[in-house]
């Protein structure tokens, strides 16, 4: 009797997570980036100076540009520029991302949005297809009409020029030596170019990638990428003005414009981009002051929101792994998700109220939401400052990276980077890929009869939940920087290390080692595979529908100790820690 009401209460809860999957305030998580297995990671202290990126190449490039008299930022921009070749379906050239700085010597930190943009001739309906249906995702992602401008280069001159010590060329060295020599396929990118329905298609991608029988190079096959070096070459020497304009920009402008799908961007939308530096999103968690990235990303917002949430609850007398820790957490990701769909989008297009949505009486109110039980799907809240806007859901933003950095002087970078899912639109140029971050826009531009605050427009940045964050000790100084890819999950994974160091006392490799759970305002996710798992039966007897998947995070982090820093990498990547 009792194994034929679990069975029912199984399907029951099958059936909701159908339903849910139709809804725009609930959508079971997108699954990020193919998991490919996992590795043995163990912390590194250094004394002085520290990179944790999401390949060993990467790390060591930021080292070697450390060693050279290089400033945290410089060794960001040769992590990022080899990110995009030996990791080419999370990041790159045709991508964008954010950035986080602090300077240890003025004690501020500071914000960048290289954030992909869209065409000005895009219009609101650009994925709704003529029989007033929403395009199918991938028939939006693999067409020229999900390629958003890039922003990548423009970041990273921008915070080259105010925080770089070393010549733009020397930062793209170690990159262009990779590109010529070739780099090692790894396993993690193999996996995923076997998984990949699409990005065969592209006649330069499948000869850099796969064997003439289709199948990708085996692992340890060095891939080199003259293309990507020549790029690289002409913008060593030319600077960001020789991707926006000229040649290179002819030829993203030729891939986005080509059939089938074709896109409409324009010469003019590539000059016309600009990277911008924004005020950072600041709030307080217990004794800690704890900064993000505001919007057009809703990561700052949603980490701050979960954490308020949180520290109005009982959940530091929560143990690690337990039913309560996972019910309270994933309520209160519910309802910082809820206001996220609502509200966050590029803020020169629509008012952002994020003062309201972390005003103490809001987070107060937010979290006598939370009961005994799942309340399913939270609806968005009324914050002081706000608009009346429609809520409306976007795609997976899966193919992300993210690394951190710490200098000598204690001067330190937080960046996330992406091409939105993993490949981007599969359209090779020059031997970088170009993204696919318009469908991080509402497909649908209208819900419940408002217009959405994330729809499409001309010249708008679509909204992202990368979350770059920086945590400040009780007396101020930078204690860790962390973020991790993820798709929509990201705010979690991030909040879910924070908790872990914060609340729960972990070593930062421990807290990253979790297992990931939580929600995005729909069903509650646990990893599958984990010891969580164990929890099921209990979380269902609670009214929680259950998504058990691979959630792939990548969380890179550093934390500072007596001795120095201590870096961790996410055992679910192929990332590592480099210093001394």
């Amino acid at each position: 009797m009792l194994r034929a009401v679990q069975c029912l209460r199984r399907a029951a809860a099958a059936a909701l997570l159908v339903f849910w999957a139709t809804t725009a305030l609930a959508q079971p998580i997108g699954q990020p980036e193919a998991a490919t297995g996992r590795l043995d990671q163990r912390a590194l202290d250094a004394k002085h100076e520290l990179v944790v990126a999401a390949n060993p190449l990467a790390a060591d490039a930021g080292l070697e540009i450390l060693h050279a008299g290089g400033s945290a930022v410089d060794a960001a921009v040769a992590v990022q520029l080899v990110l995009g070749l030996v990791e080419p379906q999370s990041s790159g050239l045709g991508g964008g991302g954010f950035l986080l700085f602090w300077s240890q010597s003025a004690r501020r930190v500071r914000s960048y949005d290289g954030r992909e943009t869209a065409p000005a001739a895009a219009r609101e309906d650009r994925f709704v297809a003529p029989s007033g249906r929403t395009l199918p995702f991938f028939d939006a992602v693999v067409s020229g009409k999900s390629i958003g401008v890039p922003g990548m280069l423009r970041l990273l001159e921008l915070v080259h020029a105010r925080h770089g010590r070393l010549p733009w060329a020397r930062l793209f060295e170690p990159a262009i030596r990779l590109a010529d020599a070739g780099f090692p396929m790894s396993a993690r990118l193999r996996g995923l170019l076997a998984r990949d329905k699409y990005l065969r298609a592209d006649a330069a991608a499948r000869a850099l990638y796969y064997r003439t029988d289709g199948t990708p190079h085996p692992i340890g096959t060095p891939i080199a990428n003259p293309a990507y070096a020549a790029t690289l070459r002409t913008i060593a020497a030319q600077g960001a003005d020789a991707f926006y304009e000229g040649p290179i920009a002819t030829d993203i402008v030729r891939a986005v414009r080509a059939e089938p799908r074709s896109g409409d961007m324009t010469p003019a939308d590539l000059a016309g981009y600009h990277a911008l530096e924004r005020a950072p999103v600041c709030g307080r968690y217990r004794t800690r002051r704890i900064c993000g990235m505001g919007p057009p990303s809703a990561g700052g917002v949603v980490v701050l929101q979960i954490l308020g949430i949180l520290e109005r609850t009982d959940f530091a007398q929560a143990a690690p792994g337990s039913v309560e820790a996972v019910h309270l957490f994933s309520e209160a990701g519910r309802l910082a998700y809820a206001d996220r769909n609502q509200y966050i989008a590029d803020p020169a297009f629509v008012p952002q109220p994020v003062a309201g949505l972390l005003a103490p009486a809001y987070l107060d109110a937010r979290a006598e939401l939370i009961g005994g039980r799942s309340m399913g799907a939270a609806e968005p809240g009324r914050p002081p400052g706000a608009t009346a806007l429609g809520a409306a859901h976007a795609g997976h933003e899966s193919g992300t990276t993210h690394f951190v950095i710490v200098e000598r002087n204690g001067d330190a970078v937080t960046m996330s980077a992406s091409i939105e899912n993993a490949f981007g639109a599969r359209r090779m140029v020059r031997g970088f890929l170009l993204n696919n971050q318009l469908t991080d826009f509402a497909f649908d531009p209208r819900r419940r009869g408002a217009p959405a605050a994330n729809r499409v427009q001309g010249g708008k940045r679509p909204r992202s939940t990368m979350s770059p964050t920086l945590v400040f000790a009780p007396d101020g100084s930078l204690d860790m920087l962390l973020g991790s890819p993820g798709g929509r999950a990201i705010a979690n994974f991030v909040a879910k290390v924070i908790v872990g160091v914060l609340d729960w006392k972990l070593d930062l490799q421990a807290a990253v080692d979790l297992p990931n759970f939580g929600s995005t305002n729909g069903p509650t996710y646990l990893e599958r595979g984990s010891a969580y798992e164990n929890l099921a039966e209990a979380l269902e007897a609670r009214g929680h529908v259950l998504n058990l998947a691979r959630m792939t995070s990548g969380v890179h982090a550093i934390r500072r100790t007596p001795q120095g820093w201590r870096g961790a990498a996410d055992p679910r990547r192929e990332g590592a820690a480099r210093g001394d």
